[in-house]
């Protein structure tokens, strides 16, 4: 339980980031929105990032892992929908409830490839830290 506490407080600071990084990303201001949108983000991640994954194994094999970046893009995506439908305030250049477009894509793939980078760093960390 303690371990999946800190990766959605990882989760958080990786989405703080993205605001300041990536162009288009907006998180809510108040502290327990950004909780609950981390939260859904690691729900997300613990459970359908797994099945995605298992299923574009042939593509992954194909597309020398290229695939995982799209996924990982989805699944910012459905971050995004899940917290603009419980009025939580994560969005992805306007949408939702604006219009899809190239934008959105654009910065949820930058989203997805920025919290991919913190991931496998702090996993390597994790891996190479005795104790954590």
């Amino acid at each position: 339980m303690l371990d999946y506490l800190i990766r959605v407080a990882i989760i958080a600071v990786v989405l703080l980031i993205a605001v300041m990084v990536v162009p288009g990303v907006e998180i809510p201001t108040e502290l327990w929105q950004l909780g609950a949108v981390a939260l859904i983000f690691g729900v997300v991640n613990a459970y359908l990032r797994p099945i995605a994954k298992l299923l574009s194994l042939p593509l992954t094999l194909v597309g020398l892992g290229i695939i995982g970046l799209v996924i990982n893009t989805g699944l910012v995506l459905l971050v995004a929908f899940v917290s603009g439908e419980l009025e939580l305030g994560f969005s992805l250049a306007g949408w939702p409830p604006g219009d899809f477009d190239v934008d959105v894509l654009m910065a949820a793939f930058l989203t997805a490839l920025l919290v991919s980078l913190v991931s496998t760093v702090l996993g390597l960390v994790r891996t190479l830290t005795p104790g954590m």
